[in-house]
């Protein structure tokens, strides 16, 4: 019978079954070659390439099966840690993704014999999380990434030191609480009675003091130099009264504005990249393409990664900020401070002291528009795009 024409639907047919999976039992993993049907399964099996391949193997079984195992094992895990990473996701999810691969190691060839099994496996020798439900198991890769953990390490490390400075800050208004109260007299409360006649007859009288209603009766008698006399004395009193305010404790609330000003002058921050400035990079692993190279912060993310986009190619990168260092332009050039007192605020360029490693800059946002400050360290300030 002559071959079926190429356009033919017998010949599309054939084509489409080539591109797609095959039936798991018509495929040999030894030889890696997937047959379409169990003729061709039984043809292959008689051929003389797999005697051969049946012949190496009986010599060491166990050398492929540990072969195919961890094959299988790395692949499975790097489809896990890319498509989900420490999501928590059901493990058949995860390997009806993984054999839509044409070309992948078939588990009736590694050491385990269900997907049960290897899930439970992946556990115990700890490369994920598995836990059973009534759906069935799910699984959470366990990220042991050197660089990852850092980061992790260092947001416990944040973390920890803002929840010490809200305790300590807790701490502090409780005390200005205490001493309050402590410093005050119990008031006694006022007593209300109602009005009450003993008979129809009697009248209400009220008694007003003396002291309020004597001037009243006193006013129309006083002269000239009695009223100068007691304007005087009123003001005396008032600049005494103001004074005496000065003078007064401040409250606890002013103590904590002034406390948390003071913090925000003498913390400094840990991370620095903000977005739409210009950067340099500084890391080889990259290559001699983007070393020393310049490029503008598109974005950042979690506070210490930016996505960049290359001054000179154009090319985007995702990078880490020890990746990154500042860049200094020519005096009279816009910059952006990134960290100490006056961070976020735009300024021009005024000097450079390369013996101090520091600048001189003219603020020109913010509150303090205009005020020229000394001393700037070059990594705390950068060249806007």
């Amino acid at each position: 019978m002559g071959k079926a024409d190429f356009l033919s639907p017998k010949a599309i047919g054939n084509r489409i079954k080539a591109k797609g999976l095959q039936k798991l039992r018509w495929y040999c993993q030894m030889c890696q070659k997937q047959c379409r049907d169990e003729n061709g399964f039984k043809c292959h099996c008689m051929s003389e390439s797999h005697q051969r391949q049946l012949l190496l193997a009986s010599e060491n079984p166990n050398q492929f099966m540990n072969y195919f195992s961890e094959e299988f094992k790395s692949d499975f895990l790097e489809l896990l840690r890319r498509r989900f990473g420490t999501k928590r996701v059901h493990n058949n999810i995860v390997y009806n993704e993984y054999i839509s691969h044409r070309e992948h190691v078939h588990m009736n060839s590694t050491q385990w014999e269900t997907l049960t099994d290897f899930t439970k496996w992946l556990g115990r020798e700890g490369f994920c999380k598995v836990d059973e439900t009534p759906k069935g198991w799910y699984i959470q890769y366990i990220d042991r990434d050197p660089e990852t953990i850092r980061r992790q390490e260092e947001l416990e490390k944040k973390k920890k030191q803002d929840m010490d400075d809200e305790e300590r800050s807790a701490k502090f208004i409780e005390e200005q609480v205490r001493r309050g109260r402590e410093g005050k007299e119990p008031e006694e409360e006022p007593v209300f009675t109602e009005l009450k006649r003993k008979n129809e007859e009697e009248k209400i009288v009220f008694n007003l003091d003396v002291a309020l209603a004597g001037p009243s009766k006193t006013s129309n008698t006083l002269g000239p130099s009695a009223l100068k006399a007691a304007a005087s004395a009123k003001r005396k009193e008032s600049a005494h009264s103001g004074d005496s305010r000065d003078k007064k404790k401040k409250s606890a609330l002013d103590e904590i504005i002034e406390m948390e000003e003071q913090k925000k002058k003498s913390v400094r921050s840990d991370h620095w990249i903000q977005a739409n400035i210009v950067v340099k990079v500084i890391t080889k692993r990259l290559g001699e393409k983007y070393y020393k190279k310049k490029a503008v912060i598109r974005e950042v993310q979690n506070k210490y990664t930016a996505m960049v986009r290359m001054i000179d190619s154009g090319d985007k990168l995702k990078l880490d900020q020890s990746h990154l260092e500042t860049v200094i332009p020519a005096p009279g050039k816009r910059v952006l401070i990134l960290n100490g007192q006056y961070k976020d605020t735009e300024a021009i360029l005024e000097g450079i002291d390369e013996h101090k490693f520091s600048a001189t800059l003219k603020l020109d946002s913010g509150r303090m528009k205009g005020k020229t400050v000394e001393g700037i360290a070059y990594e705390d300030f950068s060249k806007l795009a």
